[in-house]
C-alpha cells in the first residue's frame, strides 16, 4: 500500500536511533540485583522494555520494597553518564535521519528516557543539532509512553497533523503510544517479534536502511 510522503517522521531513541538496550539493561541489572532482585540485562530488556522510570517503580518494588526517592533520578543520572561516554548507534539510524532532513521533512525524537539520559544519547549519536528543540522525554509530558502525549507533542513541534506523521518504534509499548496519538507506525523488528508490532497497529520492518524507501523518500 502507497502511503503519501510523511509531513513529519517522530523517532524513538533506544533501540531505533542508539543500540542502547542492552547497555541501559545492564546497568539496570546491576542495580537491582543488589538491591536483592537478581536479574541478568537480557531479563531487564523483558520486563521494561519501552517503560519510563516513573512506570518502573511499582515493578521494581513490589519485588525489593521502597525504593529511595532519589531512585529515579540516579539511575538516570548513571545512565546519562555512561552515555556520554559511548553511545552506540543503531546501524543506518543516523543517515536515515539526515537523509530525511535533507529531503525537507521535518525530524523529532519522542522517549521514554529522562531529559538529561536522553539529550546525553542524541549528544553521542552527533543528533542534538538535528532535532534541535524537537525531544521530548517523559518529563516533558503529562504522561508517558503508552499514551500518546509525547508523539502528540512532537508532531506539534514539527508543524504537522498526527495523521501525517510516521512514528518509528521498535516496541509493543511504544507502537502503541503512536497509534493512539493518531500516527502511522513503522515498527523496527530488530528485537521485538513482528507480529507483537503489528499486533498494536504497526508496520513491521527490518532494517533502517528500507526507511527511506518505505517512507517514498530516496535512500
Amino acid at each position: 500500500m502507497n502511503h503519501p510522503r510523511p509531513a513529519a517522521v517522530l523517532f524513538d531513541c533506544d533501540g531505533v536511533l542508539a543500540d542502547s538496550e542492552m547497555l541501559v539493561n545492564a546497568l539496570v541489572a546491576e542495580d537491582l540485583t543488589a538491591r536483592g532482585w537478581p536479574l541478568s540485562a537480557e531479563q531487564c530488556k523483558g520486563i521494561f522494555l519501552g517503560r519510563s522510570i516513573p512506570d518502573m517503580v511499582p515493578v521494581v518494588e513490589q519485588q525489593v520494597g521502597p525504593l529511595p526517592r532519589e531512585w529515579g533520578n540516579e539511575l538516570s543520572q548513571l545512565i546519562a553518564r555512561r552515555m556520554k561516554q559511548e553511545t552506540p548507534p543503531m546501524p543506518g539510524a543516523v543517515a536515515v535521519v539526515r537523509a530525511l532532513v535533507a529531503a525537507g521533512i521535518p525530524v523529532a525524537c519522542a522517549s521514554n528516557s529522562g531529559r538529561e539520559e536522553l539529550a546525553a544519547k542524541l549528544a553521542g549519536l552527533g543528533l542534538t543539532e538535528v532535532f534541535g528543540p524537537r525531544v521530548f522525554s517523559w518529563q516533558d509530558v503529562p504522561r508517558p509512553k503508552p499514551a500518546p502525549d509525547m508523539y502528540l507533542a512532537a508532531a506539534a513541534a514539527c508543524g504537522a497533523a498526527p495523521a501525517d506523521c510516521v512514528v518509528v518504534e521498535d516496541s509493543a509499548l511504544g507502537a502503541r503510544a503512536g497509534i493512539a496519538a493518531g500516527c502511522r507506525v513503522m515498527g523496527f523488528a530488530h528485537e521485538t517479534p513482528p507480529a507483537l508490532l503489528e499486533a498494536e497497529g504497526a508496520r513491521p520492518f527490518h532494517s533502517m536502511a528500507e526507511l527511506p524507501r518505505l517512507l517514498g523518500i530516496a535512500a
